[in-house]
């Protein structure tokens, strides 16, 4: 009975690694994206879909708590310098990347070859990261999260929120559009091609918050991280788990129309090789991946998974700032 129920949990875990692949697809969650966004649009709709997933993440974590179904949680780490050049180069390497790591997946289900390469140089930046850093590791905090600490009313507004954020689309009509019965809503909501931001890190952070219960903390750069330093555990089930997350990016960018094969340039593999190398040097000096602050370390509110996360976004952004100033300046240069 219980190696049935083991397989019937990672089973449960699998699906949702793969609905998670999907999600990311279907809504181009990516940092970079969201960054540019602000850049270009000035708005904040894919940087607030991401917290809205930390907070999914927070609220299913005060619930598993207040119902004693929670496991041991990764521990917090002290804000220093390093922590800001982990972040830092994050946002390096995911703006030379033109993507972070949750953006590899998409655009690699989307044809885009080249990305395959992003995680083997995030592997190599965590096999080769004590040889570039040779620092000693980054200080544990001797307490536990606020968010385990949290009353458990905190947990029942949580619950008040998830209801009326889940209900809400089901009840309330777009302006105008024809009346629709709440069947015709939610089918129109799973068919649609594209999700929207807010859709898909929604999914992201309960798929997510499932498979945290039923796995553990799990996030896909974990596992090359763990991989590269030979201490990976459970290696066979958490490589599974990291083929569902592909495959559910492949039918995610298949099934939304985003499916194209692009050829591979040697540039473009030199450039997704150096990123994912950067990124993971810098997730090792945080430590934690981009995929692992906004799902692990924002929602169990530790200050060093906010502070390398802004770091990231605020890098990529002068990056992209420094980069329009310097195409508008060399377009004034007269042609000779």
């Amino acid at each position: 009975m219980e190696i049935l129920l083991t397989s019937i949990a990672f089973l449960v875990a699998a699906i949702c690694a793969g609905l998670m692949g999907f999600a990311i697809q279907r809504g181009a969650t990516c940092t970079v994206a969201a960054v540019d966004e602000i850049v270009r649009k000035r708005r904040l709709q894919r940087l607030g879909s991401m917290f809205e997933a930390s907070l999914w993440v927070a609220g299913g974590l005060l619930i598993a708590q207040t119902l004693h179904m929670l496991g041991n949680m990764p521990a917090g780490y002290a804000v220093t310098s390093v922590t800001v050049l982990g972040g830092a180069l994050l946002g390096v390497g995911a703006y030379v990347n033109k993507a972070c790591v949750f953006g590899a997946i998409a655009r690699l289900g989307s044809g885009e070859w080249a990305y395959v390469i992003t995680p083997v140089g995030f592997y190599v930046g965590c096999l080769t990261f004590q040889h570039v850093f040779p620092l000693p590791a980054q200080q544990q905090l001797p307490y536990d999260s606020p968010v385990l600490q949290a009353s458990p009313w905190v947990a029942v507004l949580f619950v008040a929120f998830v209801a009326w954020r889940l209900g809400r689309p089901l009840f309330v009509a777009q302006p105008g559009a024809a009346p629709q019965t709440m069947a015709q809503r939610l089918q129109v909501g799973l068919a649609s091609r594209i999700w929207s931001p807010r859709e898909a890190t929604t999914v992201i952070g309960i798929t997510f918050f499932v498979m945290l219960l039923l796995e553990g903390a799990w996030a896909y750069t974990d596992v090359l991280a763990e991989l590269a330093r030979g201490m990976a555990g459970n290696l066979i089930a958490r490589s599974l788990l990291l083929l569902a997350l592909f495959a559910g990016a492949f039918v995610g960018g298949w099934t939304a129309g985003r499916f194209r094969s692009t050829p591979i340039s040697v540039a473009q593999l030199a450039k997704c090789f150096l990123g994912g190398l950067l990124m993971g040097w810098g997730s090792l000096l945080i430590p934690g991946g981009n995929d692992g602050l906004i799902l692990v370390g924002m929602p169990l509110l530790w200050p060093y998974a906010w502070v390398a996360f802004l770091t990231m976004c605020v890098v990529i952004g002068a990056a992209m700032l420094a980069q329009n100033a310097w195409s508008g300046h060399a377009a004034e240069q007269p042609v000779h």
